[in-house]
């Protein structure tokens, strides 16, 4: 049996949906909105994001939407 390793991307996408839960930022929020949340993290973060073509300015639900993070 092989086990799956999550992509980086996949856990920072649950730790946003936690925040989504909580109600600590709304879906239509932008992801900027999230960059206090992530601290001394969030320029790895931004890194990661910019890499898969995401703005900022993007709203989280579309950070949400992404069902794999497979890179080509």
């Amino acid at each position: 049996m092989s086990q799956q390793v999550a992509h980086p991307m996949a856990k920072f996408q649950r730790q946003v949906q936690s925040l989504v839960k909580r109600n600590v930022v709304k879906p239509s929020d932008s992801i900027w909105k999230i960059a206090f949340l992530f601290g001394d993290e969030w320029s790895h973060w931004r890194k990661e994001l910019e890499d898969f073509e995401f703005s900022t300015k993007d709203p989280i639900s579309d950070l949400l939407a992404v069902d794999c993070w497979e890179e080509d």
